[in-house]
């Protein structure tokens, strides 16, 4: 059966309930510089267009994405950020987004470490976190939920999108991640699913809609 995005050749899998060993994601990379097909699937364009439809400012000053793999998507975030951070776990993806990248000059930084070790310090109008958290303990979720209010300036946005179909090898389904994002003190502004994917939208408080904010509404 082919893997859908997300989910490639399922490799050894840890106990479930704990996080994904460093040595699952060195492992994919060094067997393919795309090992989830995001150059290649249709699924995956969509789900770009998709997350990107769902943000709700034209342009962001600071973003930081988590997990960037090989900067398929942070091309396209940074055409609409004036500085983007992006880290990722494995070496070898940051090399490869760090090359995509490079046309975009100093705007765009791209770091190889942890999530929960190496977070950023400031606070971002836009953090993504795309194909990401289900490879987290919960624990682990729950700390980075916690760090989102902090992280985030008082009108900033955080965007979370998540492959739906259980994995075997993952700690977490995307739809836990998204119903601890949900039962977090996040405001949650937006949100889309369908059989394969789950994308939702959280502000730390109410905020204008982008028709209020641009007059359309009383």
């Amino acid at each position: 059966m082919t893997q859908p995005s997300g989910t490639p050749t399922p490799q050894p899998a840890p106990t479930p309930s704990r996080s994904m060993p460093d040595g699952y994601f060195h492992t994919m990379y060094a067997h393919s510089d795309d090992p989830w097909g995001f150059t290649q699937r249709f699924y995956e364009r969509r789900k770009y267009a998709l997350t990107l439809a769902a943000l709700s400012a034209e342009r962001y000053h600071r973003v930081f994405e988590p997990g960037c793999s090989i900067g398929v998507l942070s091309a396209e975030l940074a055409l609409r950020s004036d500085q983007l951070e992006c880290l990722d776990l494995s070496p070898r993806a940051t090399a490869l987004a760090a090359d995509r990248l490079a046309v975009y000059g100093d705007r765009v930084s791209v770091r190889t470490g942890d999530l929960v070790a190496d977070w950023p310090d400031g606070r971002f109008d836009l953090i993504v976190l795309s194909e990401l958290l289900y490879y987290l303990d919960p624990h682990e979720v729950d700390g980075v939920v916690e760090r989102l209010s902090d992280a985030l300036t008082p009108d900033g946005e955080v965007i979370a999108v998540h492959w739906r179909r259980k994995v075997p090898d993952y700690p977490q389904s995307g739809d836990d991640v998204h119903d601890r994002l949900i039962a977090s003190p996040l405001h949650h502004v937006a949100g889309y699913s369908d059989a394969d994917l789950r994308l939702d939208v959280f502000t730390v408080g109410p905020r204008p809609s982008v028709a209020q904010r641009e007059n359309l509404v009383g």
